[in-house]
């Protein structure tokens, strides 16, 4: 029976895929669970539009990033904290807070797309990768400035 994938199936297939199966399993495990439905014309037409939807939507998606991302790369971001005694941090700079310091300058991106690794917990100037989306990663450096 040929069925059309409509979600990722370990060791079948992506979504929507069209695969040939046996007739049992997909009565007994794939159309119950709504994991795919039964390959008829009416059905491969609705799968090939919603893969050319999805593909639009992705490369517009893409395109908006490319943009943001030559907006952003390159550029150096300051963040003051406060420091005691021997320049030591009170606490940490993290992501939001970077995130912040980007926000004001009137560009809104979101926390979980910086790549710190660990949260900075020194002075200094600090390079850092942004994962806007697929092959989109402009850099930024950061400058942990201290205030007393």
């Amino acid at each position: 029976m040929k069925v059309i994938l409509q979600k990722d199936v370990l060791n079948l297939g992506d979504a929507g895929d069209i695969k040939e199966v046996a007739d049992g399993y997909a009565r007994n495990f794939l159309l119950p669970r709504r994991l795919a439905v039964r390959a008829n014309d009416g059905n491969t037409k609705v799968i090939v539009h919603q893969k050319r939807l999805a593909d639009l939507k992705r490369d517009k998606r893409t395109k908006v990033m490319k943009d943001l991302g030559a907006s952003i790369d390159g550029k150096v971001f300051e963040i003051k904290v406060k420091v005691g005694e021997n320049d030591r941090l009170f606490g940490s700079v993290t992501a939001g807070d970077i995130a912040l310091a980007i926000k004001k300058t009137g560009i809104e991106i979101d926390k979980r797309k910086l790549d710190l690794g660990e949260p900075l917990k020194a002075l200094g100037e600090y390079k850092l990768k942004v994962r806007l989306a697929e092959g989109v990663t402009p850099n930024i450096q950061v400058k942990v400035i201290g205030e007393a």
